[in-house]
């Protein structure tokens, strides 16, 4: 139509060629308002980012090549095979403490690397020349944390160093022994709580449209935020103090759930089953605070890493029951941090 109008202007009418140009400016000015008010009818339907994350971290094309968080998780290696490895240079060590910590003793040939650097480190190391990789942190909870986010990336020797430089020599236990508690074994009930129904994912807005870049761009947001100072963890202390605040997940087999029991309120999540898409993933809130813990706070740390990535606002409860109910755990045969955990390993002081 617009065409023809043209036409018949440009044919009847002896005209400067100026006008000539605003003619055809003018078609030009409404065939692209048409193309426009087409491709907006055309746009692509919203995605969840949540959902095609954790779908693509449960198949084979995710980094690792495997579900890591129900076939694998945690990842964790004993500071007794990371002393024979490194006597055979075979494990590369990266200490994630302080630097000033890290200065008042540290492993034989650790390097000091922050946690928001760790991935761009694993990066520029040659990894074929170790079995191993060995992060290490005060106790192992951060280090988990870390721990969990690289084997997401793709990273399958990276390991976190069971019970942290507290496991490799008693000069480092003080951050475990002063956590060894009782404070909450009254508390503790063998009644069930349900889970949650089904719902939504968390939203997230990275505003990518693969897995493998939405899991980019999280994990640039998880290692900036951290882990400690309530980020990604959490006393049993401020747990205890509100319950109702948040959605509690006992993170162990459910003979355990029963007895010695568990904290108030916890809904019961199996490891290596429960956190996927097609059993109960779904079930975890987003719009609550949720509480993971376990045994020693070392197997959450690294289940709330996977949970954060996904959006989840999931804090790891710091030393799981060590800290709460400590004697109920050594009578039920129960991991537990004790004396027999540390190595007496020499350390060096630069």
């Amino acid at each position: 139509m617009f065409l023809w109008l043209f036409q018949r202007n440009i044919c009847s009418i002896k005209c400067p060629m100026k006008h000539i140009t605003k003619y055809l400016l003018i078609l030009f000015l409404l065939g692209s308002f048409v193309f426009v008010s087409c491709k907006k009818d055309e746009s692509e339907p919203a995605i969840n980012e949540a959902e095609l994350l954790a779908t693509y971290l449960e198949s084979a094309d995710s980094p690792l090549g495997k579900d890591y968080v129900n076939t694998e998780l945690p990842a964790i290696i004993p500071a007794s095979e990371v002393n024979i490895l490194n006597n055979t240079n075979r494990v590369y060590i990266i200490d994630i403490r302080s630097g000033e910590d890290f200065g008042k003793g540290h492993i034989t040939k650790a390097v000091n690397v922050s946690l928001a650097g760790v991935y761009d480190h694993l990066k520029s190391v040659n990894l074929d020349l170790y079995d191993k990789v060995a992060i290490v942190c005060y106790t192992g909870q951060t280090s988990g944390y870390a721990a969990s986010l690289m084997r997401l990336m793709g990273f399958g020797k990276v390991y976190s160093m069971k019970f942290g430089m507290c496991s490799w020599n008693s000069f480092f236990t003080g951050g475990w022994d002063q956590n060894i508690g009782n404070n909450f074994a009254g508390e503790f009930t063998s009644t069930p709580a349900a889970k949650a129904e089904k719902g939504s994912m968390p939203k997230l807005n990275t505003a990518k449209k693969t897995g493998q870049e939405i899991l980019e761009a999280r994990l640039t947001t998880l290692l900036n935020e951290g882990f400690g100072n309530s980020v990604a963890s959490m006393s049993a202390t401020s747990l205890f103090g509100n319950l109702t605040n948040y959605y509690i997940v006992n993170y162990w087999p459910e003979n355990q759930y029963n007895n010695p029991g568990h904290v108030p309120g916890a809904v019961q999540y199996t490891p290596k089953e429960s956190m996927k898409l097609a059993t109960d993933l779904k079930t975890l809130p987003h719009d609550k605070s949720i509480a993971v813990y376990c045994y020693t706070g070392q197997t959450s740390a690294q289940l709330v890493a996977y949970l954060r990535l996904l959006g989840y606002n999931a804090k790891s409860v710091m030393f799981g029951t060590n800290t709460m109910i400590y004697d109920l755990m050594v009578a039920n045969n129960m991991p537990v941090f004790n004396n027999g955990e540390v190595m007496e390993y020499e350390y060096i002081v630069p």
